[in-house]
């Protein structure tokens, strides 16, 4: 009994490790101005690393997965104006966006 006590104290007592994941999304954009804010946009308590390729509309992420999601990740973009695969871009930051990154008519204009 004194030993199957002993054991359930050390499996709770261990901390489940988090798993770092490298996952990628489509994100919406136009330009290296679009490049900057997305990837500031990204960078929130758990990412490792975010690169955004701006000819491909495709992010690369690296992320802890007990500190953040891919999920929270792709709202934090969206709070910045930007579409992502499963979050629109929020209007009010979109509309705020100069015209160069207005990437919902599909072209970069230039003022």
């Amino acid at each position: 009994m004194k030993k199957l006590i002993l054991i359930a104290l050390i499996f709770t007592g261990l901390k489940i490790k988090s798993q770092v994941i490298t996952s990628t999304l489509s994100v919406k954009g136009n330009c290296d101005d679009c490049k900057k804010r997305i990837e500031n946009a990204a960078d929130i308590k758990g990412v490792k690393d975010f690169i955004w390729d701006k000819k491909t509309k495709i992010a690369t992420v690296t992320y802890s997965s007990d500190k953040t999601s891919l999920i929270e990740i792709e709202e934090a973009i969206a709070k910045s104006g930007y579409d992502t695969e499963n979050a629109k871009g929020h209007d009010k930051a979109y509309n705020k966006l100069p015209k160069c990154c207005k990437y919902r008519t599909e072209k970069c204009e230039k003022d």
